[in-house]
């Protein structure tokens, strides 16, 4: 039976969804071609209608996880009913056991960045790319910016902040198993450190 347009378009997006969440759950070596179909609900040859070869998935896989940003934490706002979205909720979102403790729905660069790092080519192009939009759009939360280039301090604040926050999840997620009581010692750590006043750093 012929699939349509449309089916065809969302067998797609099913992959892809799939994809992007094994593949941060597992890291790229720890997911096959079969798991991914069985968990978008297609059969293991449907793949490469859809993808020229299994580099080619994992790079739009890829691409797709950076369309992830970091959820605000502590519910909604007493007098608007909205989410919180300044950097305080920003931070304690990243740094929360939450986070930490579902990969698949979270960050790509603490997820995947060394599997990255070691394929090269493409996939860190692919990286580079969303690691490049992560640091404008947290400089604009630092900066309260709507839209607009931050300045190369808000850049630089950006950059710092990003690499203490992706490396401190890396450190509570390898020591969750292990020594949950420090897990969540480097979360609070971090997440007072990075949000107290500079003066105070």
């Amino acid at each position: 039976m012929k699939v349509s347009k449309l089916q065809s378009a969302e067998n797609r997006q099913g992959i892809l969804d799939a994809a992007s969440r094994l593949y941060r759950e597992h890291g790229l070596s720890g997911v096959g071609v079969a798991d991914i179909t069985r968990d978008a609900g297609l059969t293991h040859g449907g793949l490469y209608r859809h993808f020229e070869n299994k580099d080619a998935l994992v790079r739009e896989a890829c691409t797709r996880a950076f369309d992830w940003s970091i959820p605000p934490l502590g519910g909604t706002d007493a007098d608007t009913g909205a989410a919180p979205q300044g950097l305080a909720a920003r931070v304690a979102g990243y740094l929360s056991p939450q986070h930490r403790d579902h990969p698949g729905e979270g960050c790509p660069v603490a997820a995947l960045a060394v599997d990255a790092a070691r394929a090269g080519g493409g996939l860190s192009e692919v990286f580079a790319q969303g690691i490049e939009r992560n640091i404008e759009r947290f400089a604009r939360v630092i900066e309260g910016l709507e839209q607009g280039e931050p300045s190369p301090e808000g850049r630089a604040r950006a950059t710092q902040m990003l690499a203490t926050m992706v490396g401190g999840l890396v450190l509570a997620r390898a020591t969750a198993a292990g020594r949950p009581a420090l897990s969540d010692e480097i979360l609070a750590t971090l997440r007072e450190h990075l949000l107290s006043p500079p003066q105070q750093r």
